[in-house]
């Protein structure tokens, strides 16, 4: 497969996306572990199965030595932009992006990775010491035990509004099937990180409302996928992330 006419869409931390003609094609730099790059094709393929809205898979190449995922692309504006280019219809906006996260946790994919597994690795990977870790590994066993698909980066960047209205829900290589408050609890933070507080208490207090999950409930799970966003968040971020993991109550 070759990209020489591909056109570059968006270009993130080890990967670049590209257009070609109706395919998006990721391509990941070299040192991308290749396990990591089926396991994020085989979470799509599983939610491919599910009732959402999602890129399907067509293939996965190896393009001048790099591994390759190649999507069908999805025509439309990011629920990002939207937001931005229309101040005026942002809490419709909103509304929109709470209501397909909801919609995302009523659905099931019994194969995807385990929430709960995937938070204990992430906690054991970080940098805090062993009696936060021992504290943040605790609170997350108590948890109830859920099998809702969990996105794992839920974001208006990651949702396609089509021109006929039709939202498409791309990027599942953090899927995981859990418990839905982590999901939110994740959202949550990735708006604090880019700076947007306001959006992310309104967030926060309409998905509370939408779900009938209490706001504490959600709360609860900041310091634990705080400490898991740690491991790979870049040195700025993972400062003010381990400052949050290291929080035992939130009031």
């Amino acid at each position: 497969m070759s990209l020489e006419n591909a056109i570059v869409i968006a270009e993130r931390e080890k990967k670049t996306i590209y257009r070609d003609g109706d395919a998006a094609v990721k391509v990941f730099d070299n040192d991308f572990l290749k396990s990591d790059i089926l396991n994020e094709a085989l979470n799509q393929a599983r939610i491919e199965e599910t009732n959402l809205n999602i890129p399907s898979i067509r293939a996965i190449n190896m393009i001048d030595g790099k591994w390759a995922i190649v999507s069908d692309f999805i025509e439309g504006e990011t629920l990002d932009k939207l937001m931005k280019d229309n101040p005026d219809k942002f809490d419709e906006y909103l509304e929109l992006f709470v209501d397909l996260q909801i919609f995302v946790h009523t659905q099931k994919s019994p194969l995807l990775n385990n929430l709960k597994v995937k938070m204990r690795r992430k906690i054991a990977e970080t940098e805090l010491n062993a009696t936060i870790r021992y504290e943040l590994e605790t609170r997350l066993e108590s948890t109830p035990k859920h099998n809702k698909v969990c996105h794992g980066d839920f974001n208006p960047s990651n949702v396609i509004i089509t021109e006929d209205g039709t939202p498409y829900i791309l990027d599942w290589s953090h899927a995981s099937q859990g418990n839905a408050a982590a999901d939110a609890a994740i959202t949550y933070l990735l708006f604090k990180l880019q700076g947007e507080d306001e959006t992310a208490e309104k967030y926060l207090k309409l998905y509370s409302l939408k779900s009938d999950t209490a706001i504490q409930y959600i709360q609860k799970w900041l310091p634990i996928v705080a400490a898991a966003q740690s491991v790979k968040g870049n040195p700025e971020e993972k400062e003010l992330l381990l400052k949050w993991a290291d929080v035992v109550e939130y009031d």
